[in-house]
């Protein structure tokens, strides 16, 4: 079982940026337009991807032909999308993803974004590429960890991250392909054509901005749907800027995710340097890595494309 890996990109590649799911501006994504640039790519937009129809960056139908038009068109190497937000799940049926299968190019972004790894990774076997999104380049057009990240994974290397410890990190090694994304949307993809294949797999989760009983509930729905069960490993991102109600739900997001892992034998790392914070390193969604965790840390090895 070998997943299909794009090409990676060269300086003078054509890169296509499009919004499947809230609007956009253009003085939101200028900067990350001119970061693109001086890797030495050529961005074209997608055609709607200023549009406005109430919260979404136009309709149903002008954001799906906006990415269906990156997909079918020969030059663009990758499609990368501006923000998330919602709406991504709106278009699915409207968008040919098979089509990548015959003309790979990479899927960059994450978050609503995890819809499309969602079908990627679990039903069409390809790559993607979890990672920042043009909304979250740096304003002040500086390169960190999080651009970077995304210029060397879409040039070609395969990383090796590093994270500290936790103290709720259980101990061991696993090898896997890596799926995943944002723990809401993995929740409401479940048991759709959209689902993701989590048996023997490394599966990454994050969120952002959501009350603890949700994350309880959502984690309660994986497990009973038998996707924490078979897992090879487990890697927490980011649970960040979590709500509570008046009465306090009594544990911490973190928590949660532990007592919904503790009868399994996998190991499980919290903390990763991924999701909706400032250092959000980029995942190749759908690769073959090796994860240890251990008294020093995590270490996620991502290895060559097959």
């Amino acid at each position: 079982m070998n997943f299909i890996s794009p090409p990676i990109l060269q300086k003078g590649d054509v890169v296509g940026i499009v919004a499947p799911a809230r609007k956009v501006s253009r003085e939101e994504i200028a900067t990350a337009i001119t970061m693109l640039e001086s890797w030495g790519l050529k961005v074209v937009l997608g055609k709607n991807i200023f549009g406005e129809y109430n919260q979404f960056s136009g309709t149903d139908s002008e954001r799906a032909a906006d990415f269906q038009s990156m997909i079918e068109n020969h030059q663009i190497k990758a499609i990368i999308c501006a923000r998330g937000g919602y709406g991504s799940v709106r278009i699915l049926s409207q968008i040919d993803l098979r089509y990548l299968q015959r003309e790979p190019k990479w899927v960059v972004g994450y978050s609503d974004v995890t819809v499309f790894h969602g079908m990627l990774n679990s039903w069409y076997m390809m790559e993607s590429i979890h990672g920042i999104m043009p909304i979250n380049f740096p304003a002040d057009g500086k390169p960190n960890i999080s651009t970077e990240s995304l210029r060397n994974v879409l040039f070609g290397e395969t990383p090796t991250y590093n994270a500290q410890a936790h103290p709720f990190n259980r101990y061991g090694s696993a090898s896997g392909y890596l799926i995943g994304g944002n723990l809401s949307i993995l929740y409401s993809i479940c048991g759709s054509d959209a689902d993701v294949i989590t048996e023997g797999k490394i599966l990454f989760i994050e969120d952002l901005d959501e009350y603890l009983y949700h994350i309880d509930r959502m984690m309660m729905n994986l497990k009973r749907n038998g996707k924490l069960r078979g897992l090879a490993g487990l890697i927490v991102g980011g649970m960040t800027d979590m709500n509570d109600n008046t009465i306090p739900y009594g544990k911490s997001a973190l928590e949660i995710i532990r007592e919904m892992v503790e009868g399994y034998k996998y190991p499980v790392c919290f903390d990763f340097p991924a999701g909706h914070q400032k250092e959000n390193v980029a995942l190749i969604m759908g690769r073959s890595v090796n994860l240890k965790v251990d008294d020093n840390g995590t270490t996620l090895e991502f290895l060559p494309a097959k």
